[in-house]
């Protein structure tokens, strides 16, 4: 029997992948929530959840055991190109918003101070 099945070790498989053919269409992959620094700079601290949806949209993961944090995630994968992948962790006290994190920081607010 071991010398039946050491005969076999020599013997390969052939390989079946697929050459890439010439003008085949691949499509983008999208994943997520897409991310704008524009829906980031309308956060503001004290908004309550429905705000936040309402600006974000619904979060990808919303954690049963943790109601305070939202996770947004987006990723593209073009077919010709560099994957991009954004990442957004908000947070929340008392149902209002205390903070977040991520590949987003907000853009500095314009304060009128000649007044």
């Amino acid at each position: 029997m071991t010398a039946l099945l050491a005969g076999c070790s020599g013997v390969s498989m052939p390989d079946f992948s697929m050459p890439k053919l010439p003008n085949v269409h691949k499509f983008d992959i999208q994943q997520g929530n897409v991310i704008t620094q524009d829906m980031i700079d309308q956060l503001r601290p004290g908004m309550t959840k429905s705000q936040v949806r309402f600006v974000m949209g619904t979060p990808l993961i919303s954690d049963t055991f943790n109601e305070d944090r939202w996770d947004y995630y987006y990723s593209l994968s073009p077919s010709n190109g560099e994957e991009v992948r954004e990442r957004m962790a908000i947070f929340f006290e008392n149902d209002q918003l205390v903070g977040f994190r991520g590949d987003f920081i907000p853009t500095a607010v314009n304060i009128d101070t000649t007044e």
